[in-house]
């Protein structure tokens, strides 16, 4: 397993987020060993229809993405359990082109659980794991073969649009020809829908918020306490996103003591710890136009809740033709 990931430039970021405007917490705080954890209770929700509504596409699609990409090398980025993504290896070894899976996550122990997990169930492929940051580490993952790489679970959704405009043109540059990007993301629909994915009755999900204020409490020795803050997530219509964070109940100041920092919080102002943004096709269409991306197939399911999005690179496409 090789680490690749860069802590003090997270660190920098944190700072730099919390003495913003509208404050934020950079989303990779979620998942931690813990918070992982969490992440796969929230997946098993009946509120939390994301991975239920891609594993039906999956089921249905796989063998003809397999087709259609003949991948050598499957990269999965945020892997997590890579629960989903079995779907993909099952029809990937069926077609007889699989060599590699590449799984990258920040969370070295899932991680560690996921390459073990996978290379004893497909003896025939070699397991890769690498300990990064996708928005930082592409270029951490093997060039060689034909390769499809993964994001699965509308990850990309907690990516604001600047965020997601430099990510995908990361990729873009990355992607060869042959290879493939495979976005699973999440559709706009029934605001009462949305909003309840995120606010489950168990608190499940608010757990997982809180979790990393823990996190940055142990990493950066910081003074967030939990009793000062309310859980909130919320639709904002102008950005169509669920706004997931929490508020501040009371003024209060917090201590960032290993980045020399105070930070003042005023009574109900918001701290931003992730967003879920929701898509369009047409927007979506619009955005990998602008990274020089082209949309090769479109898959939804039944309900039109979910798609995914089989994606190339359209000018070095071009170039060889």
């Amino acid at each position: 397993m090789s680490r690749v990931a860069d802590f003090p430039v997270l660190h920098e970021a944190t700072g730099r987020r919390l003495q913003a405007r509208v404050k934020s917490l950079p989303a990779v705080w979620l998942y931690d060993e813990q918070g992982s954890r969490l992440y796969e209770d929230i997946t098993r929700l009946p509120e939390y229809y994301l991975p239920r509504r891609e594993a039906e596409i999956l089921r249905v699609r796989s063998a003809a993405i397999a087709e259609q990409t003949r991948a050598q090398a499957l990269v999965e980025l945020g892997s997590g359990t890579s629960k989903n993504t079995r779907l993909l290896l099952d029809a990937l070894t069926a077609r007889g082109t699989l060599e590699r899976f590449v799984p990258l996550d920040v969370s070295e122990e899932t991680l560690a659980t996921t390459a073990e997990t996978i290379a004893a169930a497909y003896p025939g492929v070699s397991v890769q794991a690498i300990v990064g940051d996708f928005e930082r580490d592409l270029g951490a993952i093997p060039e060689d073969g034909r390769r499809v790489i993964a994001f699965l679970g509308s990850t990309i959704g907690n990516l604001d649009p600047g965020e997601r405009a430099r990510f995908l043109t990361t990729l873009a540059a990355a992607l060869e020809a042959e290879d493939a990007l495979l976005l699973g993301i999440d559709l706009v629909k029934d605001i009462a829908r949305l909003e309840a994915a995120y606010n489950d009755p168990g608190g499940v999900t608010e757990r997982f918020v809180r979790n990393a204020l823990t996190a940055v409490n142990r990493e950066l020795d910081a003074t967030f306490d939990q009793r000062r803050f309310v859980y909130e997530a919320r639709w904002d219509p102008g950005h169509e996103w669920i706004d997931i964070g929490l508020r501040a109940r009371e003024a209060h100041s917090i201590a960032l003591r290993r980045l020399g920092l105070d930070i003042a919080f005023e009574e109900q102002e918001p701290l931003r710890v992730e967003i879920s943004a929701k898509f369009r096709r047409d927007r979506l269409d619009l955005e990998l136009d602008r990274a020089g991306l082209r949309l090769a197939s479109w898959w939804t399911d039944p309900a039109g809740d979910f798609a995914i999005a089989l994606i190339r690179n359209a000018r070095k496409e071009a170039r060889d033709e």
